[in-house]
């Protein structure tokens, strides 16, 4: 159940929890208190790390954390789940372009890449390493891929730029996407490539690979407290390492440089070893409830809020609220749009009724 209540507590920064923050925040001085909290649930505009820079990677690394309890039955036959795996990676690629408007037709001005095809090929390559590798296989593979990472971009020099240039005009990923993806890169992507894009992916593996390993751990014989202090452990391991190799190999998320996918991976482990030890070890199950109908239908509410209008409903019910409440009308309305959308997932969740890819 942590599992599930961890990726509800993730998802619901997407989907209403980060712009209640900032509404709540908004006007601090930057010097502040207030005005450091609220920098937090922006994404930091290039080099660095900011709690709302945890949401996609927290998200890949739990996808990585439940492939040791789907696919652990087949570890001796992996041949046949291969058709599973790369039926759900293909769906998530399907959503992720459904997503981008790829029924509009304007393929020359669409973006290819995004969230949900990360997701989809992280999750499959990390679920075929899973399948033919044991867990310190699995550690030296996840080693090798941030160590291929910073070589790539330490000796290899993008044409008429030089190598190690992590700044977002010259950056080798950056010109790898403007060559080579279709479709058209946008200025909020940060323009000069896309985020999601196809280098950057590669460690993104690495990402899913650290969920798996957390995974085994969990299903482990180790004691319940034991897995808490290991998880504890490996985070904070992650976190010097990351930060400490971010001095020479930046923390940038939209690079997905090594030193981020450890600074990422250090935070998510310490949020699994919390969200484990409160739930499924002290049993506050009840507690947790909030977050997992959030969780159990994670994609659902990440969809349904592209083609759903959440305000206009909210507006339907709360609008009355929010026009007596003066200077928190906007607050009214953006806790409105998170309840109801809480509400059809929770009617989902009672019913029993999941989008499963």
């Amino acid at each position: 159940m942590s599992i599930d209540a961890l990726r509800g507590f993730d998802m619901l920064w997407i989907i209403g929890g980060s712009a209640i923050a900032r509404e709540i925040l908004a006007g601090s001085d930057t010097d502040s208190f207030r005005g450091r909290l609220e920098s937090q649930f922006y994404h930091v505009a290039w080099e660095g790390f900011r709690l709302y820079d945890l949401v996609f990677p927290l998200f890949l690394f739990l996808a990585g954390c439940v492939l040791p309890y789907s696919l652990a039955k087949y570890a001796e036959t992996p041949r046949a789940v291969y058709g599973r795996l790369f039926r759900r990676g293909v769906a998530l690629v399907l959503l992720g372009l459904l997503y981008n408007g790829i029924l509009q037709f304007d393929f020359a001005n669409m973006r290819y890449m995004q969230v949900l095809q990360r997701i989809g090929i992280g999750y499959v390559a990390a679920g075929l390493i899973f399948l033919h590798t044991r867990w310190r296989m699995q550690l030296v593979i996840t080693a090798a891929i941030l160590l291929g990472y910073w070589a790539i971009f330490a000796f290899i020099p993008p044409p008429g730029g030089v190598a190690g240039d992590y700044s977002m005009e010259g950056n080798l990923a950056g010109y790898i996407d403007r060559s080579v993806l279709p479709g058209k890169i946008l200025e909020k992507y940060y323009g000069y490539g896309d985020n999601e894009g196809i280098l950057s992916t590669i460690p993104a593996i690495a990402t899913a690979l650290l969920g798996v390993l957390a995974g085994t751990l969990l299903r482990s014989t180790l004691t319940p407290y034991r897995k808490v202090l290991s998880l504890a452990a490996a985070g904070i391991g992650c976190l010097v390492i990351g930060y400490g190799w971010g001095a020479s190999f930046p923390v940038i998320k939209n690079l997905w440089t090594s030193s981020f996918v450890l600074v990422a991976g250090g935070w998510s482990l310490l949020l699994l070893a919390i969200f484990y030890l409160v739930i499924d070890v002290w049993q506050w199950q009840r507690a947790a409830l909030f977050w997992v109908v959030i969780g159990s239908n994670a994609i659902t509410i990440y969809i349904a809020q592209e083609f759903v209008d959440f305000r206009q409903i909210a507006e339907f019910f709360f609008g009355g609220v929010a026009r007596v409440s003066g200077d928190y009308q906007k607050l009214v309305l953006l806790v409105g749009v998170l309840i109801v959308k809480w509400c059809l997932l929770f009617f989902l969740y009672r019913r029993r009724i999941f989008l499963r890819v």
